[in-house]
């Protein structure tokens, strides 16, 4: 491949720089080869630490630790080319001062070598946000239902929906925003999950189709019709 097919990666000024101009496309992976799959189609790939509920059946995102947002974030980025990969920051990477914020942040940009980090959290993060721009660290804001303070808002309902309610998340919003971050956020479109929120438009509905292919694996396996001769390499016949 030469130098001029090689293929650059989005980076966060890239995606800033299209605001107000041709809309943004941001999903969620946690491994390579659903990376592979959406990098084509994606401007943005989010590493977000809903996969201790996706992956590990965790009740909620809050015992993610770094460690496994870092090996996860090496993965999308292994599986990815085109696409600005974003980190989450899981809770309690981040809170306690500007400085653990950006001990943490750097770990994760040096270890998987994505574009940007995820952090929750409205104006009382502004300051923290504006630490981590100054110092070479894109930033994701996320604001509204913010899962890491699930012990504190009491469930995962939705935000937003009385009037009375707008200007707390706009002003969260509009302070992420000045203190130098960008935010999009998509959630599960597979139909992984079999509870979809209202927000979401469910494209697929792969959860019932794995379950058939693994249950008629499994039942060719019971059967000893799997693995066949077809599905196995002959021995190879010496000749003199």
């Amino acid at each position: 491949m030469s130098a001029q097919d090689e293929i650059k990666r989005l980076t966060a000024p890239d995606i800033r720089a299209r605001k107000g101009g041709e809309p943004i496309v941001c999903l969620t992976s946690y491994h390579a080869h659903t990376a592979r799959l959406l990098d084509r189609h994606c401007d943005l790939i989010l590493v977000g630490d809903s996969l201790g509920m996706v992956m590990h059946g965790l009740e909620t995102t809050v015992p993610v630790t770094l460690d496994m947002m870092i090996l996860q974030g090496l993965a999308v980025m292994r599986g990815s080319k085109r696409a600005l990969v974003v980190v989450d920051m899981p809770f309690g990477s981040y809170e306690a001062s500007k400085e653990q914020a950006f001990v943490s942040a750097a770990r994760v940009m040096k270890e998987t070598g994505c574009g940007a980090i995820k952090i929750e959290g409205g104006r009382r993060m502004a300051e923290t946000i504006a630490f981590l721009v100054e110092r070479g660290v894109p930033v994701m804001g996320h604001v509204g239902l913010t899962p890491q303070s699930i012990n504190t808002i009491g469930s995962f309902r939705a935000q937003g929906r009385d009037l009375a309610d707008w200007a707390p998340i706009e002003d969260d919003a509009r302070a992420v925003a000045q203190a130098g971050a960008f935010s999009v956020v998509l959630e599960d479109m597979l139909g992984l999950s079999p509870r979809v929120t209202k927000f979401v438009k469910r494209y697929g509905d792969l959860g019932p189709s794995i379950e058939a292919a693994v249950a008629a694996y499994a039942a060719d396996v019971r059967a000893r019709a799997f693995p066949g001769p077809e599905h196995v390499y002959p021995m190879r016949t010496k000749t003199k």
